[in-house]
C-alpha cells in the first residue's frame, strides 16, 4: 500500500507540472479562441533567456525580471503583428498563424542564444525526502507548491478583478464586449503577457528538471491530453486534467507496464484523451458550444 501511495503521489506531483503548461493555453484560448501552439516556444524562449543571463553573471532576480520583460514585449509584438491583422479570421487561420509563430520564436531564441543544452539550477535539490511513510522528491514538492500558488493567483485575477470580468466578456462575445467599451487589443496583450509569465515559470521548472534545450518546447504535446480531459476554457479543469494524467501515467506504468513491456508513460495519456473525446468532447469543465443550424 505504501508503494501504491508513493507512486500515486509522485504522479500527482508530476501532473501539477503538466497543468502549469496547460494553463498558458487556457488563458489565451479563453480570450481569443485561439489554440496557441506557440506556447511551447514561449516556454523555451523564457527559460533560454533566463539561463543565458545567469550564465553571464546576471543576478537571479534580475535575470527573472529581464526574462519576464522580454515575454511581455513578445506578447505586445504578437498582438500587434499577428493577432490584430487576423481579427475575425477563421480558427484554422489563427491556429496556423500560431504554428508558424512557434517556429519563429524558437528560431530567434536559438539564433540569439545558441543551441547548446544548458543546465539550470534553481537551488531546489531533486532528492527524495520522507513524508510520513512515503518518499517524494523535494523538487516535485517545491514545483507543486509554486504551481499551486500560481494557479490560485490566476484564479483570483480572472474571477475577482475587472480584468477577469473583461476577459470573460471577450470570451463570450468579442463584438458585444467591444460595443460596451472593452478594448480587445488590451485584453489580448494582458492575456498573452500573463501566459508569457506562466511560460517563464513553467520553463524554469521544466528546464531545471530536463535541461534548457529545444526539446523543452515539445512539452506542449504533454499538455494536449490535459486540455482535452479538463477542457480548453477552464483553469480548474487544467489542474484536474493534469492530476488525472500524472496519476494515471504512473499507475499504468506500475501495473500495466510489466504486462505489455513498459513504456506506457509515453502514450497512455493520449489513449485517455481519446476516450474523453469519444465520451465527453468538451472535457470535464469545458464549455459545450451550441450552434444554430
Amino acid at each position: 500500500m505504501d508503494f501504491f501511495v508513493e507512486t500515486l503521489v509522485g504522479g500527482l506531483l508530476a501532473g501539477v507540472m503538466y497543468s502549469l503548461v496547460a494553463i498558458g493555453f487556457v488563458l489565451i484560448y479563453k480570450a481569443s479562441r485561439v489554440f496557441n501552439f506557440a506556447q511551447g516556444s514561449m516556454l523555451l524562449f523564457a527559460a533560454l533567456a533566463f539561463v543565458t543571463l545567469t550564465e553571464h553573471g546576471v543576478p537571479f532576480w534580475l535575470a527573472g525580471a529581464i526574462a519576464l520583460l522580454l515575454m511581455i514585449l513578445t506578447a505586445v509584438l504578437v498582438e500587434r503583428v499577428v493577432l490584430r491583422p487576423l481579427t475575425g479570421r477563421s480558427d484554422l487561420t489563427l491556429f496556423m498563424a500560431t504554428l508558424g509563430l512557434s517556429y519563429v520564436i524558437a528560431g530567434v531564441a536559438q539564433a540569439a542564444m545558441g543551441t547548446d543544452v544548458h543546465a539550470l539550477d534553481l537551488g531546489i535539490p531533486d532528492v527524495p525526502i520522507n513524508v510520513g511513510p512515503i518518499q517524494v522528491s523535494e523538487f516535485d514538492l517545491a514545483a507543486a507548491g509554486i504551481s499551486g500558488i500560481l494557479v490560485i493567483g490566476l484564479s483570483l485575477l480572472f474571477t475577482r478583478t475587472r480584468i477577469g470580468i473583461s476577459l470573460r466578456a471577450v470570451a463570450d462575445n468579442q463584438l458585444a464586449a467591444q460595443s460596451v467599451g472593452i478594448r480587445l487589443d488590451w485584453i489580448w496583450r494582458i492575456v498573452w503577457s500573463v501566459a508569457g509569465f506562466v511560460g517563464l515559470v513553467a520553463g524554469l521548472l521544466w528546464g531545471a528538471r530536463e535541461g534548457v534545450q529545444f526539446s523543452l518546447s515539445l512539452v506542449v504535446l504533454k499538455a494536449l491530453p490535459v486540455l482535452i480531459i479538463g477542457g480548453f476554457t477552464s483553469i480548474p479543469g487544467a489542474v484536474l486534467g493534469g492530476l488525472i494524467v500524472g496519476a494515471s501515467e504512473s499507475l499504468a506504468e506500475l501495473y500495466l507496464g510489466p504486462l505489455i513491456g513498459g513504456g506506457l508513460s509515453a502514450w497512455f495519456a493520449y489513449v485517455l484523451a481519446l476516450i474523453f473525446l469519444l465520451v465527453r468532447p468538451a472535457g470535464l469543465f469545458g464549455e459545450r458550444e451550441i450552434e444554430r443550424v
